[in-house]
């Protein structure tokens, strides 16, 4: 396997984890259903507490999973995952050059 390929592998390894836990999945999922939520109402969805959700959130957001949007004292949350979407195309592309025989 290639140089290019282990790094690419390495460079999906933060999205990987942000993608693995399902409460985040839940959050993509709530989020790809509406147009922007904030913390509160993503917690009226959820079981989590506020606090939780704010942590899965900073994990999405540190990964770039969800945009901010400041309206007045709220914070709103968008999906944002055109760049992983990308970052996993190229995993896949490599996978399909380099490892399958």
């Amino acid at each position: 396997m290639s140089q290019k390929a282990i790094d690419v592998f390495r460079a999906c390894i933060p999205l990987f984890h942000a993608l693995s836990d399902p409460a985040r999945q839940d959050i993509i999922i709530l989020l790809a259903e509406n147009d922007a939520l904030s913390v509160n109402e993503i917690a009226q969805q959820s079981n989590l507490s506020r606090p939780a959700i704010s942590h899965h959130l900073k994990v999405m957001r540190d990964n770039d999973l969800v945009l901010i949007e400041q309206k007045g004292t709220q914070r709103f949350y968008t999906l944002s995952i055109e760049q992983g979407v990308e970052q996993l195309k190229k995993l896949i592309q490599i996978v399909e050059s380099e490892c399958i025989l």
